[in-house]
């Protein structure tokens, strides 16, 4: 148990947009559940990276596509800190392949990881939220290019996609039984190009965007507390993309 609030956010183990915002979050004074799926030395890392800012921390591993697994993870964190205040939801995967070669199993695979996960995290630990006096906050992490893809990730943008349709139902659905649970939704742009990414592609994106520069996990993090601190939204959707949603360029 612990007196202060309490934040889980998956796929924070790797130091990727999980372990940015689970950092911006521990340093709001938030006690951290970081999990991860199989990078449990890489997760511990983060965990003690987190406890410098005098919080209380812990790990937890769970495969997201797993019911079971995502009950047990639940279980797992209120039994160790006593309730969950917020959620983030970052873990995900992210693959390319032409269209010629999308199999249905890496369909399947993205919606198993980055919708059905998304889901029943939101669906598991916001049923707890409901029973709390004080609510709590979910964010999920979806991606600006659902509304505009681009190539070579046709297995991955639909999953995406996906999450959105979530957001806006896992708001009603908590909301309606308690008016304190909110849900809402940051869209990344390129905020953490892969560092295998051809030049050209990278350049590419840059000039994507209406800023002409790249962004980093600290500017989702950013949105991220903004929404868990404004507590007259949800079922919102904020791009964090540098104006690519809107920009069109030639």
């Amino acid at each position: 148990m612990t007196t202060q609030r309490v934040a889980l956010v998956t796929g924070s183990g790797k130091r990727r947009v999980g372990a940015a915002v689970a950092d911006a979050l521990a340093r709001r004074g938030y006690a951290v559940a970081v999990h991860f799926r199989s990078s449990a030395a890489e997760a511990e890392a983060t965990a003690e990276q987190l406890r410098a800012h005098g919080v209380e921390v812990a790990t937890f591993q769970a495969d997201l596509a797993d019911e079971v697994a995502v009950r047990r993870l639940a279980a797992e964190v209120v039994a160790r800190f006593g309730r969950v205040d917020v959620l983030v939801n970052c873990a995900a995967i992210w693959e390319s392949k032409p269209l010629e070669d999308v199999t249905a199993a890496d369909v399947r695979r993205h919606f198993d990881t980055n919708a059905l996960g998304t889901f029943l995290m939101c669906q598991q630990v916001g049923l707890t939220m409901v029973t709390q006096p004080d609510g709590g906050v979910i964010v999920n992490i979806g991606d600006w290019a659902e509304v505009r893809p681009y190539q070579h990730y046709a297995a991955y943008f639909p999953s995406k996609g996906a999450v959105t349709a979530i957001t806006k139902t896992l708001a009603v659905e908590l909301g309606t039984r308690n008016p304190k649970v909110r849900v809402n939704q940051v869209s990344p742009g390129p905020v953490m190009l892969p560092p295998d990414l051809p030049e050209a592609e990278k350049r590419e994106a840059i000039a994507g965007t209406l800023v002409k520069r790249e962004g980093s996990p600290e500017h989702v993090a950013a949105a991220v507390l903004a929404l868990v601190e404004n507590d007259f939204v949800t079922g919102a959707v904020l791009p964090v993309d540098g104006g690519r949603t809107v920009y069109a360029p030639e």
